[in-house]
């Protein structure tokens, strides 16, 4: 069976992205639904796949990450309003048999994502 999965790393200071609040929504046309909300662990991961087995279904799915709440906690002085408060990652899984994992490389001013395995 297929699962999705996540992993940030802090490209600023060559770090995971510890203790980030993250969420993931199933979207649709009657508005996105919360299905997971979770926090990274030391590594920068999440302790456990965000979807497996029956939960994972193909669809259009939406991760959320806290970024800014991340950087003021490094004590890192971010300008009011933050240019990035929040990440948001829209993406769709075509084959729920296949493992799908979204990293997100992070700055306070930038971020990437891409399809990993």
């Amino acid at each position: 069976m297929g699962k999705l999965t996540t992993h940030i790393l802090d490209t600023s200071s060559g770090q995971p992205g510890r203790d980030i609040q993250l969420r993931l929504y199933r979207c649709g046309g009657a508005g996105d639904s919360l299905l997971v909300s979770a926090r990274t662990n030391d590594d920068g991961r999440c302790d456990g796949p965000l979807l497996a087995g029956a939960d994972m279904q193909c669809g259009t799915y939406r991760l959320e990450f806290d970024v800014a709440d991340y950087y003021r906690a490094q004590g890192l002085d971010l300008p009011e309003p933050p240019f990035l408060d929040r990440v948001d990652i829209r993406f769709g899984i075509a084959d729920a048999d296949s493992h799908y994992h979204v990293p997100l490389l992070l700055s306070p001013y930038g971020y990437s994502t891409y399809r990993g395995s």
